[in-house]
């Protein structure tokens, strides 16, 4: 009998995700842990291999096919010693497949109202926006995330690139190639040499009314990444009932022991983040019940400290995580940051990599950033914001000095605790950042 392939649910929080590309054909055989296709989820694309043996029947979703619900079919797969004569009658368990796109039916049209004389207001406002034109060829072109990224920085065109990975995939070295060789850039657009000519548009009749002319804004579709951020943050804001706590720490001696560190291997490059994950994750053993989660029935206080770091990549930003980061030293916490971020960047996470966080630092210093606050990242109650550290005046022992100051901001879940626990939490990261040789006692 015939076995349905379903979309799978790559982490806790997908719903859908996007068929990416099939590395299968229809007719072709496949063996268990054969890659079948590459799905993009809200947070990194990822290969999914077969489970079963057998021959390739039928692919139901088309490869670039979006919004792919979880556990719907996407293919069909023949066991031993059948033929195409079983998938006669036979009916794809599991939700809906999404048509192909040719076969969809297309929309009702509104009905109109009341006839308006020629270039009236109201025709203006009825009018549907132009659809943005199509890329040359048509095709999907597959590329790393890296290597888009780069292309957009170069000013190179993909299309024009001929890819070096798997199945003609455009990678970093194909970019790095192309931009060494002076090719594959991007055709000056035609339309900049007749902006100038172009009429003006016209302004709509009412203040307020929705949408604008068509030429005032450019619609983004959602990637599977931010509508995630949108629904999860939007809960997290509608549902925890946050309060802040903010501390000034000077980082002087710690800038000094950092650069002590630094300069006695180059097997390393420690970072003052580096520093702030070790902290954080020390403060949180010291203190049990700031690690913790809000279920409605009870507070969870987690064994364990994971600390989620936040990193910013296209489209979006996801919060890979540190495990075990109050029994981690400076080194293997910096390697270990170092080599997640850029897996993140990449596209290349693990789900087991950046889920199940007990605490998030967020850290935008290097953005120049003097404080911020932060949301809460559910089911996590916490999560500290830091800004950039610079030189202020400040008072000690009656008289003035210039210090290296860094903003901190907790981000608080009033379910789960109140302000004097969490005040009591940044009062021990403060002192492990003010005096760092305790964080290696």
């Amino acid at each position: 009998m015939p076995i349905t392939i379903t979309m799978p649910a790559l982490s806790p929080t997908m719903e859908e995700g996007t068929l990416a590309s099939w590395q299968v054909k229809a007719g072709d055989t496949v063996a268990a842990g054969d890659v079948l296709c590459e799905i993009e989820t809200d947070k990194a694309t990822m290969e999914v291999e077969a489970v079963d043996e057998g021959t390739i029947g039928k692919l139901l979703v088309e490869a670039g096919t979006e919004g792919v619900k979880v556990n719907a079919p996407i293919a069909i797969l023949l066991e031993e010693g059948e033929d195409e004569s079983a998938l006669e009658g036979y009916e794809p368990e599991g939700g809906a497949a999404p048509p192909p796109a040719e076969t969809a039916e297309p929309e009702p049209e509104a009905p109109r109202p009341a006839k308006q004389p020629a270039g009236s207001v109201a025709d203006d406002a009825r009018a549907p926006a132009p659809k943005p034109a199509s890329g040359g060829g048509g095709g999907r072109i597959f590329a790393s995330p890296l290597a888009k990224r780069m292309a957009e920085q170069a000013g190179l065109d993909l299309a024009a690139i001929e890819g070096s990975g798997p199945k003609g995939r455009v990678v970093k070295r194909d970019i790095e190639a192309a931009v060494k060789a002076g090719t594959g850039k991007k055709a000056a657009p035609q339309a900049a040499a007749t902006a100038a000519a172009a009429p003006a548009p016209k302004p709509l009749a009412v203040a307020g009314d929705y949408p604008p002319a068509t030429d005032d804004y450019e619609e983004i579709k959602l990637n599977s990444m931010r509508k995630t951020i949108a629904r999860r943050l939007t809960e997290s804001k509608q549902t925890i009932p946050h309060f802040y706590l903010t501390m000034d720490i000077e980082l002087d001696r710690l800038l000094a022991m950092r650069k002590d560190l630094n300069g006695r291997s180059d097997a390393y490059r420690i970072s003052v983040n580096d520093f702030i994950i070790r902290a954080t994750a020390l403060a949180l053993h010291r203190h049990p019940e700031i690690n913790a989660q809000f279920t409605g029935e009870a507070i969870l206080q987690h064994r364990k400290v994971d600390v989620s770091v936040a990193v910013a990549i296209e489209g979006g930003l996801i919060t890979p995580v540190i495990r075990d980061a109050d029994r981690k030293g400076l080194v293997e916490i910096a390697n270990q940051a170092k080599d997640l971020a850029g897996r993140a960047r990449d596209g290349k996470l693990k789900p087991e990599e950046y889920q199940g966080g007990t605490c998030t630092v967020s850290n935008l210093g290097m953005f120049g950033i003097d404080q911020f606050v932060a949301v809460i990242n559910p089911p996590q109650s916490t999560i500290l914001a830091v800004g950039s550290g610079k030189q202020k005046p400040v008072v000690k022992d009656g008289a003035l000095a210039v210090a290296t100051v860094m903003t901190a901001t907790l981000s608080c879940d009033h379910r789960v605790y109140g302000g004097a626990e969490g005040a009591r939490f940044l009062e021990t990261l403060k002192g492990f950042l003010e005096d760092p040789v305790t964080m290696l006692l």
